[in-house]
Formats: C-alpha cells, sequence, structure tokens
C-alpha cells in the first residue's frame, strides 16, 4: 500500500500545481474583463466572465480531488 499512498500523494501534488495555474488564469482574465468593460468591450467582457466561472468550476473540483486524495 505504499507506493498507492506515494502516488496518491504525487497526484494531490500534480493537482494542487494545476489549482495554482487555475487561479492565475483565473486572475489574469479578471483583469482582462475590466479593461474590456472600461474600454466599451461589454460582448468580449460578457465571454470572459463565462471562462472564469468554468475555471471557478473547475477549481472546485480539483479542490474535493486534492482532499480526497490526501485523506487516503
Amino acid at each position: 500500500m505504499k507506493n498507492n499512498s506515494e502516488a496518491n500523494i504525487a497526484t494531490a501534488d500534480a493537482l494542487t500545481l494545476i489549482l495554482h495555474n487555475q487561479h492565475a488564469l483565473g486572475a489574469a482574465i479578471e483583469e482582462l474583463t475590466k479593461w474590456l468593460s472600461e474600454n466599451g468591450v461589454g460582448a468580449v467582457a460578457e465571454n470572459a466572465v463565462g471562462a472564469m466561472a468554468t475555471l471557478d468550476a473547475n477549481a472546485e473540483a480539483i479542490t474535493d480531488a486534492i482532499m480526497r486524495l490526501r485523506q487516503l
């Protein structure tokens, strides 16, 4: 079982890095959305908000997976 535990830790660590990337991408999209809104490109800003919602939903799922792996 030790190998399985090591694999779970490695997987959780990799998912944690992916989660950090999700947050960084979300922050970047948020900044772009703000700029787009301020510069009269509302339709594009709305699309960016949709992308952020997807990132948020996926970040929640990744967080849940990390927690499950770390509990095993």
